[in-house]
Order: C-alpha cells, then structure tokens, then sequence
C-alpha cells in the first residue's frame, strides 16, 4: 500500500476511503488541514497539557507577552508594556479595544481572575507548576494591572508568553458538574482573543476554527491569511499520509524518518526535519509502587541504562536534528547544566550488573508509551539481547500520564515539550520537585531544583542544576533519552515556517 501511495494512485485512497477528488483541505477552500494521532477531549489550555492544546492554545487565546523567536526576546502581546518594579512585582499596562471571541471586551480584572483562578489549587490546573509562582494579581488602573510573585523567578517572563493565556473573568463560572458532583472546567466554551476562535468541537475527530477577523491590529502574531483551520485526529500514519497527498490534509508530521525519505522522494510534499524543544526520557518506578519491584535496585536501572543504544536511535529512526542528552532537561534552555556524565552503550556491562542484583537470565515487565511506536520498540529490541523482556503498552498520553502520576507503570517512556518554554526549570521543576511526576522525590533534588528555579543568578543556578542532575544521573531515577527533531510533511502550495520550539505558527502560514 505504501508504494501506491508513495505514487499517488487512487487505488491507494479508495482503499483507505478518501474520496481524492471530493478534499475539503487546501487552497480552493482556504482551509489549512493539520492532522496528528492524537485526540484532544479537552480544548482548553488549563485542563489539557498535550502538545495539540499547546498549539490550540496559541492559536486561539493569547498571553501578556509573546516571544519572538528571532530575537529571543519577550513583547508585548495583550500587555501594551511591562516593567519590573522588583524582583517579585510586574506591572503592565494593558491594550485597549481587545475584544474576547465573545465579543466582550479585555481588561485587567480578566487578568486578575486568571492568575487567582489558576493558582488555586482546589481548581486543579493539570500544570500547577506553569502558574504556582505567582501569587496574586490586583487592577492598579483602567488598562493596568500588577502581578506579584511569591519569589524570584527568572523565567516568569516566558512562562507569561507561552504559558499563561488569559481568561475571560469569570469564565468557568457556569462549568457543568460531573457525576461525582465536581465542576467540569474543562468542559466550558472555549473564549480566547487570539488570531482564530474555535468553532465546533467533535471529541476524538476533530476541532475547528475561523479567522477572528476583529482580531486587535498592532498584535505581534499578526492577523492571520487563512480563513479556516482545523485539527483533525488520524490514528493511522499510512492513513495520514495518503490523505495528505490526495489533499485532504495540508499538514503532518512525526512522520517516521524511512516514511519521510520517501515522501520526500516522491515529490509530492514538502518535507522538513526539524529540532524541538521536546525531549525523551524513561522513567523508572524507583520505589516498588508498581508490581514490579526489579527497579528498585540501582544495578538494574544502571543495566537498562547501558543497554539501551541511544545513539542508533537517534541516527536511524529521529533524525539528524536530534541528539542523545543525559540532563532532564533541553540544552537549549536556560541555565541546563551540560556537565552531566551519561551511560554509555554496553550491553556487557548491563548483563554483569543484572546478574549482580540476581537476575543472571533477565527478567519480564511492562514498558509504558504514548509516543512514536517504533523509538519504544528500538528499546525493547535491546534489552531483549541482554535477556530483559519488556511487554509494550501503547496508549493515549492522557491515560498513561495518571497511571504513571500513580505509579502503576515500571518504566514508562515518554517525553516532554516543557510548553516550549526556554528555560530549563520548565522540565526539571515538573519531574524532580515533588508532586505527581516525580518519580523519586528526593529530598536533596528537590531543594536544589526548587532553589534553582528561584535564582537570578545564572551562574549559581547553573551550578545547583548541575548538582542536581549528577544526583538524578548516578540514582538513575530518569533515563534522558534524546532530543526530538521531527518529520514535517505538508502541501507544497501551502507556505509555513517550521520553528524550533514545537508550536507551528499557523497564524502566519499562507497560500503560495
């Protein structure tokens, strides 16, 4: 099937049912098509941390501040301007004439009521960590407003362009109650003031949205060329891939790398790898919460950790824009101490380790994953050659995120995108500061992450990272695995930057 449609052959697109001269995507109908496996049940940007809703979340509600990746540097978005009156105090002065998608109008107490709203942790936010560093928020004018910050936080500014998109107050005011008698806040109405406003919601198929053609002049994302974008999920690669070049999708990606060598062969699409902010990791259940109680003794995560090729994973399945880390976290963000000493690749040494904690004929256990099949399976392949036999569970990232928050799962492999935020405390803060993700929770990591994270000195908070992740590097509480780089295929009559940080723009994109 893939050679036809490689070719582009009707045959191929009967046989999946798409109707190749019926597409709804593309430039005759100003429609940009952008398709993932995922599904997003949610549309909100609160109650929904997968990298879809990341995207959604940009694309229709907006921030104070914005990034502009060319520069690096942090602008006014909803904020007309900003300015630090300390270290724990920002004040902003607030645009005039923003309207919500609702038609009414921005100010400061939607402000206000997003960072009250947030903070609470009664409310539940799935990302506490992306907002617990500030603590109030009061209207100081008619168009001002001023955040305070329960310590210093260097990276408060990018987590306030990337992060924290803002309320319409009073918004989940009128969130249905679920059956155990719980507001359902991720339920409400989606209400944003970015360049597209979400129009329907079909769970598990598809979100659409339209222009905002009342969408404020003077915006650094700008006003969009693309009257219609939708998000569909496509669980089936082949499928996606066919439809993309019967056009009835615009856009992919994670396209594996053989797949993407011979779209790119045929012609038909444009094709790009590109780096991410987005690393992997294995995770190991350090405390014996699961049935498996193998993982407890460090000889055993130290042989999993030399068993595993990473570099081979890297050069044949993610692609030359990714590289093997040894750091829970990107080393393209702030302050992500390098000086960190990895496990090499020795499938000896792993066997003489295994036998030393008792298992001389390996030993069997669930391996949990969400992401890219074939990377997981490159796992299992080699600890299958030092007699470690690991079951794959491949699920949702919404299912397998709360059996691993409950320990349920031996080893997970997952990864995190840190909402793209450039700072190393966005991942290391999540996975190593207690809470739900940690799966270590040690007390000396936790302090020096957390105090890392409160520094404004670069240097000294390089200096406690580094102290942290040798702690988390030699107790191999996490595996790092590799950044992510990732296969983009989309219509070539479609113009889209591809960026660095995992969040394509589609407000900018454009018809040739």
């Amino acid at each position: 099937m893939f050679r036809q449609i490689l070719k582009g052959l009707p045959i191929a697109a009967v046989a999946l049912g798409i109707s190749a001269g019926a597409a709804l995507a593309g430039k005759a109908n100003d429609t940009l098509t952008w398709v993932t496996d995922r599904e997003s049940p949610v549309v909100d940007p609160y109650y929904n941390r997968t990298r879809e809703l990341v995207i959604i979340g940009n694309t229709a509600w907006d921030g104070l501040l914005f990034r502009d990746l060319k520069s690096g540097k942090f602008v006014p978005l909803l904020a007309k301007s900003y300015k630090w009156v300390d270290n724990v105090t920002l004040d902003f002065e607030l645009r005039e004439n923003v309207k919500f998608h609702d038609g009414s109008s921005f100010g400061p107490e939607d402000v206000v009521y997003t960072v009250d709203f947030t903070t609470n942790k009664d409310n539940g936010v799935v990302t506490l960590k992306n907002v617990s560093w500030m603590k109030s928020a009061e209207k100081t004018g008619p168009n001002s407003v001023r955040i305070h910050l329960n310590k210093p936080f260097p990276a408060a500014l990018a987590y306030l362009a990337q992060a924290v998109p803002i309320l319409k107050a009073g918004h989940y005011d009128k969130a249905p109650m679920t059956k155990d008698g719980k507001k359902d806040f991720g339920a409400v109405k989606p209400n944003g003031t970015g360049p597209y406003k979400i129009t329907e919601i079909v769970p598990g198929e598809k979100i659409v949205m339209v222009r905002n053609d009342d969408y404020f002049e003077g915006s650094p994302k700008g006003k969009p060329a693309i009257k219609n974008l939708v998000y569909r999920t496509i669980k089936e690669m082949n499928t996606q891939m066919a439809e993309l070049l019967t056009g009835g999708v615009d856009w992919i990606w994670d396209v594996p790398k053989d797949q993407a060598e011979k779209l790119s062969a045929s012609g038909q699409v444009d094709i790009v790898n590109a780096k991410t902010m987005r690393i992997s990791y294995l995770a190991f259940d350090v405390d014996g919460s699961s049935d498996v109680k193998a993982f407890k003794d460090l000889r055993v995560r130290q042989a999993i950790a030399h068993a595993i090729n990473r570099e081979s994973i890297v050069k044949n399945l993610v692609g030359e824009a990714a590289a093997v880390i040894n750091t829970p976290c990107h080393p393209d963000q702030v302050a992500c101490a390098q000086d960190v000493s990895g496990y090499e690749y020795d499938p000896a040494k792993a066997k003489k380790l295994l036998a030393e904690a008792g298992y001389p004929d390996g030993f069997e256990f669930d391996i949990y994953a969400y992401r890219q099949r074939e990377f997981t399976e490159a796992v299992i392949s080699d600890l299958a050659k030092i007699g470690v036999k690991a079951k794959l569970n491949f699920m949702q990232y919404r299912k397998l995120r709360g059996l691993a928050q409950n320990g349920v799962t031996p080893v997970h492999h997952m990864t995190w995108g840190s909402y793209s935020i450039p700072d190393a405390s966005a991942c290391a803060s999540v996975f190593f500061s207690g809470g739900k993700d940690d799966p270590a929770n040690d007390p000396k990591v936790n302090e020096l992450i957390t105090k890392a994270g409160n520094l404004t000195d670069q240097g000294e908070r390089e200096k406690l990272y580094s102290e942290a992740f040798n702690i988390i590097a030699k107790n191999v509480y996490w595996l790092p695995m590799f950044t992510y780089a990732k296969n983009y295929a989309y219509n070539k009559d479609l113009s889209i930057e591809t960026t660095s940080d995992e969040i394509p723009r589609f407000y900018t994109a454009k018809w040739k």
